[in-house]
């Protein structure tokens, strides 16, 4: 295995952490940014105000694209075991 296959491996394997979880860090931030929004305009300064709608939020969006996630992770792992002869040859 040469070094510009670990590379690409490794370059694929960060790219497929980024897709798989840019979805859930997305919701997160933006339920984040409407939470902020309200309680700077509502003068609310409860830190655990944020807390209880980002984990309901996360967990809707973990329910939604779970699969998804479990798919492309899963699709990663057979194409690294499919490949696996190339590596070690």
């Amino acid at each position: 295995m040469t070094v510009d296959v670990v590379v690409d491996i490794a370059k694929a394997t960060l790219w497929n952490i980024i897709i798989t979880s840019a979805p859930v860090l997305l919701v997160s931030l933006v339920v984040g940014l409407l939470i902020s929004i309200f309680q700077t305009a509502t003068s609310i300064q409860e830190q655990t105000l944020t807390f209880v709608p980002k984990i309901l939020a996360i967990f809707l969006s973990l329910m939604l694209l779970g699969e998804w996630m479990l798919n492309n992770m899963s699709d990663f792992m057979v194409e690294l075991w499919n490949n696996f002869s190339v590596y070690i040859g």
